[in-house]
């Protein structure tokens, strides 16, 4: 059997996400993501729209899970942070999705849904 990290690392290393759908959160429209797996261990960056400069931490949970921790300061000087828990998925076009459920821990409260869809040359 394939090691569960593995799959995820494959779908996300080394590759950018752009925001699907976030009604309830801070990410929008210009934000990009650009994650890296090694080990079952994830880091990403984010940047654009809102969001001045946000990083985020995390591991693989299973086949197609993951959990994160992030945090920001936005473009007005906010300082907030938050946790993520999501699936890894593959869209109708081949594209890597991800699905999260997230909270906030600090300086804001609150939750919600939210999906991204790895920025290729045709979306």
């Amino acid at each position: 059997m394939q090691n569960p990290s593995a799959t995820v690392q494959a779908r996300l290393h080394n590759r950018r996400f752009v925001v699907a759908n976030n009604a309830q959160g801070l990410s929008g429209t210009g934000t990009v993501f650009h994650y890296k797996v090694e080990d079952g261990v994830i880091s990403s960056t984010y940047q654009g729209g809102r969001i001045r400069l946000g990083t985020q931490v995390g591991r693989v949970t299973g086949v197609d899970s993951i959990e994160l921790l992030y945090h920001c300061m936005t473009i007005n000087g906010e300082l907030l942070a938050g946790w993520s828990r999501g699936t890894v998925g593959v869209d109708q076009a081949g594209h890597t999705t991800l699905s999260f459920v997230w909270g906030w821990l600090s300086g804001q409260t609150g939750g919600g849904e939210s999906s991204y869809v790895e920025l290729t040359v045709d979306n």
